[in-house]
């Protein structure tokens, strides 16, 4: 009853147009703090997956330890898989294989998905390829990778596959765009190879300015979304700063899409378009500070979050939508890498002491 009247307060707060700056940005960094609040007290009921996304991006946000458990958790899960995957690379047929059977799997649910699994379904082995490069990078940002025994084949096969010529291709970047755009950075700073310079100039081609108003809108999110992973990528997904003049082109773009960022983009692709010019150091872009107002004005009374554009308010389905609102409205300026877990697996970590915080057993305390 507490926590719902806190987040009626902030609520009618931002609704005063009157409101000073600084007051208004209090209101968003404590509507930040709501959210996370409801998603640390259903945290044990998530998935492990979720759970690995929201204390991954609330470490790089506050760099506080008692999100390393579930980091530490994660990182167990992660060296067992890619010790599976680095074994079975040795049998001939093994990628081939696993590929197959992650196209027969893969959720049909909606149009965008079934059109993504028919796409993987004509790259033979990328399935495959793209799952182990998603892991590989992931143990590199948690410095695990030069302890997995082996990991050189990993990055052998990575090298071999074409990976050229699927980020370049159109039809890949017209429905994949936010992958492409990750997976050309995971294999630069697997040091595999440089894609940097082609797959920027393949998605500039496919989505020239003047074709950005006839996109309808699922192209036009999947646009938004590749622009905006160019920088979260470059970023480390939230570890570092970049340089905002290489994404000079991305934040341009952006900026002249202003109106149909608030108007088309869904509250996801707006949350990751403010987090593309706070990583730039643009905090003070006024994007940046329309879609905070968006973000807090998008926030269901009765829930606590901010619901789907169908308006569920699962928590679940929601993770993704609100720990990036979360990151978005809390923003404190500095981020935090890692966390390392090079030596968590002997009992102690680098940067985190891995401890059992009592929300891992659903006695959450707030922040």
């Amino acid at each position: 009853m507490k926590k719902l009247f806190s987040l009626m307060i902030v609520l009618v707060l931002a609704g005063c147009a009157a409101m000073e700056p600084h007051a208004e940005r209090d209101v968003q960094r404590d509507a930040g703090l709501a959210i996370q609040e409801i998603y640390e007290q259903a945290l044990p009921t998530l998935s492990e997956d979720k759970q690995r996304h929201f204390a991954q991006r609330l470490y790089r946000l506050t760099g506080e330890q008692r999100w390393c458990a579930l980091n530490h958790a994660y990182g167990e899960r992660l060296l067992a898989r890619l010790e599976e995957d680095i074994v079975g690379l040795a049998e001939p047929g093994y990628a081939a294989a696993r590929s197959r059977a992650i196209v027969a799997d893969y959720s049909q649910r909606t149009a965008k998905q079934r059109a993504r699994r028919a796409m993987l379904s004509e790259w033979e082995e990328i399935a495959f390829a793209r799952g182990l490069l998603f892991r590989l990078v992931q143990a590199e940002y948690h410095g695990l990778l030069p302890a997995i025994e082996d990991h050189e084949r990993a990055l052998g096969y990575q090298a071999e596959v074409d990976w050229a010529a699927f980020l370049t291709d159109p039809a890949v970047i017209g429905i994949y765009a936010a992958q492409v755009a990750n997976y050309k950075y995971f294999l630069h700073q697997l040091g595999v190879m440089d894609l940097r310079r082609e797959v920027e100039e393949a998605f500039r081609r496919h989505y020239p300015p003047d074709r950005v108003a006839g996109l309808n809108d699922a192209e036009y999110r999947n646009w938004l979304y590749g622009l905006t992973h160019f920088v979260i990528a470059d970023s480390r997904y939230y570890q570092r700063k970049v340089d905002p003049e290489v994404h000079a082109w991305v934040l341009e773009a952006l900026e002249r899409e202003t109106a149909g960022i608030m108007a088309r983009a869904t509250a996801d692709i707006q949350a990751e378009v403010a987090l593309a010019f706070l990583l730039a150091g643009r905090e003070d872009h006024p994007l940046v500070g329309r879609v905070r107002e968006a973000l807090v004005a998008a926030i269901d009374p009765a829930s606590g979050i901010i619901p789907s554009p169908e308006g569920e308010n699962e928590l679940a389905g929601g993770e993704h939508r609100n720990v990036l609102a979360i990151m978005v409205l809390r923003w404190p300026g500095r981020l935090h890498p890692g966390p390392d877990l090079s030596d968590a697996l002997g009992g102690r970590s680098a940067e985190c002491d891995i401890l059992l915080y009592s929300f891992v057993n659903g006695d959450n305390q707030n922040v």
